[in-house]
């Protein structure tokens, strides 16, 4: 059976360039216009696929190529030394595999954001994409049974997101540095992505959790531990340290608690800390971590609607 490569959003800073993919033996592609059963069976075949480990992949970069062997899960990462300045923006890079005799290539995007001072990071579920995390039934129900153009984004979040996106930038089609870090599983990324474009939210890297590869696990799909985020987002911090950085989440599950955590590593680079409030009232537990924020001089927004939390972007100066 011929092998399957998928590619995702990479990144790159002054010195390094990381992309990233999976190989699979089996997988099945997702029919965004199917609807009720057909999407359920269209999203959990989305976690019937098969990978291939220790699988050969070579990256062309720098006029070169580059060979490395995908891991366990069959995922495959390059993080690769610039000899030479790149340019800015987002950019192509090309990653192949080779099966029977022929060579199997796939091309995608990564961003070396224009020099600038802003970076973003942002959950997802709950945070644009309405998901109803807090209730696990109706959660499942929606991912199964509603398709991607049928989902919806919260009222007012793809215009904080687009004014965080240039804030700052006086060029056309220059973008700040934009990061969707998820606890959903690298089976979700087509959908992710195409959820994305259809709402016209910022072109991201999307950094998710470690691919699931059966039925059973799909009713586990974003729940578990939370701490990859943490990694994933420290990690961030790290590969970009010279930006401040705005963090967006909700209340539903453990941003709150993450982000307390990844301001007390980086107590001057994070400016902003904003938390959607997904139920009824305000949770006592994420007022005491905000205040905590405040005093480590982090500007923290509480918010029910997204037109609270841009004014209050406005209100520090993040956007105009």
């Amino acid at each position: 059976m011929k092998p399957i490569l998928q590619l995702y959003r990479g990144y790159a800073n002054e010195e390094e360039l990381i992309v990233m993919g999976h190989v699979f033996k089996r997988t099945y592609n997702y029919d965004f216009q199917k609807k009720n059963l057909k999407n359920a069976r269209s999203i959990i075949n989305q976690f019937r696929i098969k990978t291939i480990e220790n699988f050969d992949v070579y990256l062309k970069c720098n006029n070169q190529e580059i060979h490395t062997k995908t891991l366990d899960d069959g995922y495959f990462k390059f993080c690769i030394p610039l000899e030479k300045e790149t340019h800015f923006g987002w950019m192509e890079y090309q990653v192949s595999i080779k099966y029977g005799g022929k060579t199997i290539t796939c091309n995608a995007n990564f961003i070396r954001p224009h020099k600038g001072n802003l970076g973003i990071i942002s959950d997802i579920d709950d945070t644009f994409l309405i998901s109803h995390t807090r209730n696990i039934f109706r959660k499942m129900y929606i991912l199964l049974f509603k398709n991607v153009n049928d989902r919806k984004v919260f009222k007012d979040v793809v215009q904080h997101y687009q004014a965080l996106s240039s804030a700052g930038r006086n060029n056309m089609g220059e973008e700040n540095a934009f990061f969707y870090v998820s606890s959903s599983e690298w089976n979700l990324y087509r959908f992710i992505a195409k959820f994305t474009k259809i709402h016209k939210l910022p072109r991201a890297v999307i950094l998710l959790k470690d691919i699931k590869r059966g039925i059973t696990d799909f009713f586990m799909s974003g729940r578990g531990n939370h701490d990859h985020k943490f990694d994933k987002i420290k990690h961030v911090l790290e590969f970009y340290p010279n930006l401040k950085y705005v963090l967006l989440g909700d209340d539903s599950q453990h941003d709150p608690v993450l982000y307390e955590r990844i301001c007390k590593i980086f107590p001057v680079t994070v400016i902003a800390v904003y938390i959607r409030q997904t139920g009824k009232t305000q949770k006592k537990a994420v007022k005491k971590i905000m205040k905590n924020l405040e005093s480590l001089d982090v500007s923290v927004c509480y918010f029910k609607e997204s037109s609270e939390a841009i004014a209050h972007s406005r209100s520090i100066g993040v956007i105009k």
